[in-house]
This record gives structure tokens, C-alpha cells and sequence, in this order.
């Protein structure tokens, strides 16, 4: 499995073997000060109840892969996050279900 993310369509998907298996869906990213990093990354680690440690806030079905705490989770995908991939609950879920620690991610701006 593999995920994409386009900044600029505000989208992210999930892909097997260069396919489409779900999305695109709506994402919120961050913003100017706090921008979601582009490269490719191995999903680190996932965490289905967690709570940011710098704001305090809640990150369910969080699927971390890029360095500075960076993960894709659920919430308002209408505003922009402090650099995460906001996604909204139904897809949060099919991320976290389907991301394993090792599988990449692609961020393009």
C-alpha cells in the first residue's frame, strides 16, 4: 500500500501497485507558518487514540510519516492544521486500516 498527497488539490489517496484503491478525498494541510513537509517517507509508526503532546488536541486514527510529528488523522479538513493531513473520519479510518509502519507516503506540493 502507498499514499499520495497533493498540497495543491488538497487530495490524498491510496494506491496498490500504482492503483487507486481509495479516494481521492478532501485533506486539510498546514499553512504558511506551519507547512505539511514534501518528499517521500515510510509510515513510522500509528496510534488509533492520540492526543497532540505540543497542542493538546485530539489526533484520532493518527498514521505518523514525517519527521516533527507529522501524520495524517482525522479532523476539519476545512481549515488549515499546524502540518499534519487532516482527513475526515471515514477516510482517517480506511488510512489507518490500511497504512503499516514501512509503507511510503508521497507528499507533492
Amino acid at each position: 500500500m502507498h499514499a499520495c498527497v497533493s498540497l495543491s488539490q488538497r487530495k490524498a489517496w491510496l494506491t496498490r501497485n500504482g492503483r487507486p484503491t481509495y479516494g481521492p478525498v478532501p485533506i486539510a494541510h498546514g499553512g504558511r507558518e506551519n507547512p505539511t513537509p514534501t518528499g517521500t517517507y515510510p509510515v513510522s509508526w500509528k496510534d488509533e487514540v492520540n492526543t497532540s503532546s505540543i497542542y493538546g488536541t485530539p489526533m484520532p486514527y493518527s498514521v505518523f510519516f514525517a519527521p516533527g510529528g507529522i501524520a495524517f488523522h482525522q479532523g476539519d479538513v476545512r481549515t488549515d492544521s499546524h502540518g499534519c493531513v487532516r482527513l475526515t473520519m471515514p477516510a482517517a479510518k480506511a488510512f489507518f486500516a490500511a497504512l503499516q509502519p514501512g509503507e511510503l507516503v508521497q507528499v507533492v506540493p
